[in-house]
């Protein structure tokens, strides 16, 4: 086993490590114990409620709260918590627990897994990355606790709490109510606090440790001050957006009060990046409403966050390059610094690449799954970009999906978390080749 180990590559141990956590949940999920005796649970629902919590998607065959007993959800939580920050992390410090050092190996899967440039801080990341998410999750659960010990009860609100700061923090979209997450809409208080862990744990870690260490902006790094401007501006967007297409228009119930009414429209430009917490039925939006939706899912959060999409920073780079070819130039520049054509080609390659992989998907759902009265191809396509953002967020397909639909939307899932590069150089065995051959240059017609 050990001799199979070092012969694989590191995105190739990431990937077969997700995978094992996978396959151990289900396992466990299976158990008579972990689901309610008046349900039955058959094994692909029990697997893609693991994939789905590893993932940290959110998207379920089954109602969680009613399926899945305590040890089941506590289960599920865990997979979440290891799904967000990366089984390395965990990893690590179970070797530092027991007092061994990081060979270089371990220092490389690291670097892998949390998008480093160097691996030589590999072991104060991960350990910054514990005590922060640590810290966030545990005040997001306190604060949380003023309104559900009152509502729920001490037992139930204290589980509720803890349970609902980690899927918030982890961009999961797992609700552990019996009643939808809808419940809380015109709830400003916890919508507030949900909105913030949300954002936490989209940031990345990367970034938070930029902020908190450097106070002056202009300290911070080019992926700090990339992010931090593409997350501002899409926030932006999307509450415009929905403000226009959706709450003026009354096509959101209306909430008591302008306040909640800002409130509950800024949750709504949030939670598409894929958190995946629903206070309105995703049937009801408008059609502007749902392009909204599909943007913002598609884009997601930061690279080294617990979120998927094609991250913030490709789409703020493509922008980027958008922009400077517009103006003629030949440099792609973000305020004082130029990225590298490398880079750009990066972003470019991995913006085309999940472009086809969302519509083959797309298609071949499409020839398993029967269409619904009154529904267009965008059921299908809705629902592949919110499993491959990761975003966890339904116009009811999920639930009704054949079994050959669930393992489509595994695949998606499992791809939208591990990542598309990852993938590619792991399982399809793609790697880059350089030639030292130049070809003639020729001119074709463009537009």
């Amino acid at each position: 086993m050990k001799k199979i180990a070092k012969k694989m590559t590191p995105p190739q141990i990431l990937t077969l490590g997700f995978l094992l956590i996978i396959f151990m949940g289900s396992l466990l999920l299976t158990l008579p114990w972990m689901h309610h005796s008046h349900t039955h649970v058959p094994l692909i629902d029990a697997i893609f409620t693991a994939v789905s919590a590893t993932t940290i998607t959110g998207l379920n065959t089954l109602p969680t709260a009613t399926t899945w007993t305590l040890p089941g959800q506590i289960i599920i939580l865990m997979m979440i918590e290891v799904g967000a920050l990366g089984f390395m992390t965990f990893a690590v410090l179970l070797i530092t627990l027991t007092g061994r050092r990081l060979d270089l190996r371990s220092r490389m899967l690291a670097q892998q897994a949390l998008n480093l440039k160097s691996f030589s801080d590999v072991h104060s990341i991960l350990e910054y990355v514990l005590r922060l998410s640590t810290i966030i999750q545990a005040l997001g659960a306190v604060l949380l606790a003023f309104d559900f010990i009152p509502r729920f009860g001490w037992m139930k609100g204290i589980y509720y709490s803890i349970a609902h700061s980690i899927s918030a923090f982890a961009n999961a979209g797992f609700v552990f109510f019996d009643a939808p997450f809808g419940q809380f809409k015109s709830d400003s208080y916890v919508l507030i606090v949900t909105m913030l862990l949300i954002l936490a744990g989209s940031l990345g870690f990367l970034v938070w440790r930029d902020i908190i260490s450097k106070r002056k902006r202009h300290n911070f790094s080019l992926h700090t001050r990339l992010t931090l401007t593409v997350s501002a501006w899409l926030i932006g967007i999307g509450f415009v957006g929905f403000l226009i297409s959706d709450t003026l228009t009354g096509t959101f119930n209306q909430a008591n009060g302008w306040f909640n009414q800002i409130i509950d429209t800024l949750f709504v430009a949030i939670t598409p990046r894929t958190a995946g917490f629903e206070i309105v039925p995703m049937n009801t939006i408008s059609n502007a409403g749902f392009m909204t939706f599909v943007f913002l899912m598609f884009i997601g959060g930061t690279p080294g966050s617990t979120s998927g999409g094609i991250k913030t920073t490709t789409a703020g780079i493509l922008i980027a390059q958008v922009w400077a070819s517009l103006r003629g130039q030949e440099s792609v520049r973000f305020r004082d610094r130029q990225f590298s054509k490398k880079t750009v080609n990066k972003a470019l390659m991995l913006a085309i690449v999940a472009i086809i992989f969302i519509f083959l998907a797309s298609f071949f759902l499409s020839i398993t799954e029967t269409l619904p009265k009154g529904r267009g191809t965008e059921y299908y396509v809705f629902e592949v970009v919110s499993a491959f953002s990761t975003a966890g967020l339904t116009l009811g397909l999920t639930p009704n999906l054949s079994s050959v639909g669930k393992v489509i939307i595994m695949t998606v899932m499992f791809i939208g978390r591990v990542g598309l590069y990852t993938v590619m150089f792991s399982v399809l065995n793609v790697h880059a080749q350089d030639t030292h051959i130049e070809y003639p240059e020729e001119e074709v017609l463009i537009g």
